[in-house]
């Protein structure tokens, strides 16, 4: 059975698949070419972990590589119909000069006739992008499983767990079949300030205690950059407005941003400004949980 992969990871062939994850960690971090600038050492065994990975870590490449059916760099290795397998190109023990005679008569254009083309593999990569970057999209750069980087646009608006798939940029086929495709999955990281629901974005305003009461124009960050929003006099914390078309664009559609008021009080507040509050309280005295009283 194929062990090549599990010695290039430094693993044993019954590794569990945490345990094969826990090894390529540890090895991205010894070996990774950004943490290594031009050690032409560690960069080729990296491009030979990244493959191990690309294989071992995915459970159904792992039964076909510990069966044979595919080698160590994702090929499939071609069976032999009557009986025992053998590599596309390695004779078999009763010569391919019989083989040949064999297929000539069965598809009547010799060994070429039986030479089936196949598509490569495809290859599964992860992306973190931030916020703003899958909001207003961009370029980002991936590293290969082969060691090589490439430039991967990020279309306006994607959405978390959405795949971008690279035609061509996967392994190569076989017997002239084409290669296959590179599938990146984005992971969104948070922001610190906005959060997403469907296209729509969302913010927590904070306000003064007189801004909510006065009302008045207040700056609002968005996407593209700070606005003035209108505060209706009176406003309570928890109220709600809406920015149309400020939200997430993707395609023809656009979403709207949702501001919701916080009232925030002062760290501390001095004894003129308790002595008004006091003086307002006797004067304007109301019970805004007049609403919440549950009958018996």
């Amino acid at each position: 059975m194929p062990d090549k992969l599990y010695t290039t990871l430094g693993v044993a062939k019954t590794a569990s698949q945490s345990d094969i994850k826990k090894a390529f960690r540890k090895l991205m971090k010894e070996l990774h070419p950004d943490l290594n600038p031009g050690d032409k050492a560690k960069e080729a065994r990296f491009k030979k972990v990244s493959a191990a990975n690309d294989i071992l870590s995915d459970p159904d490449k792992r039964a076909l590589y510990d069966r044979g059916e595919i080698d160590e760099n994702g090929a499939d290795i071609a069976q032999n119909p009557f009986g025992g397998g053998f590599r596309q190109g390695q004779q078999s023990a009763q010569g391919m000069g019989d083989m040949g005679d064999i297929f000539s008569q069965m598809f009547g254009g010799g060994q070429r006739g039986f030479a089936q083309a196949f598509k490569g593999q495809d290859q599964r990569y992860k992306l973190r992008v931030s916020f703003m970057e899958a909001a207003l999209g961009g370029k980002k750069q991936v590293h290969l499983s082969d060691g090589s980087a490439l430039n991967v646009n990020i279309p306006r608006g994607i959405e978390d767990g959405k795949s971008i798939r690279l035609k061509g940029k996967g392994s190569p086929g076989q017997n002239d079949g084409p290669a296959g495709d590179a599938l990146i999955e984005i992971t969104i990281a948070p922001h610190a300030v906005f959060s997403r629901s469907g296209l729509d974005i969302e913010i927590t305003l904070p306000l003064t205690v007189y801004e909510a009461a006065l009302g008045g124009k207040v700056e609002v960050p968005t996407l593209k950059g700070a606005v003035g929003l209108n505060i209706p006099a009176g406003s309570s914390g928890g109220k709600v407005l809406r920015l149309r078309g400020r939200g997430i664009e993707s395609g023809s559609k656009k979403g709207d941003q949702l501001v919701a008021l916080q009232i925030q009080m002062p760290d501390t507040l001095d004894p003129k400004t308790e002595e008004a509050m006091q003086v307002w309280k006797s004067e304007n005295a109301y019970n805004p949980r007049s609403k919440m009283k549950i009958k018996a």
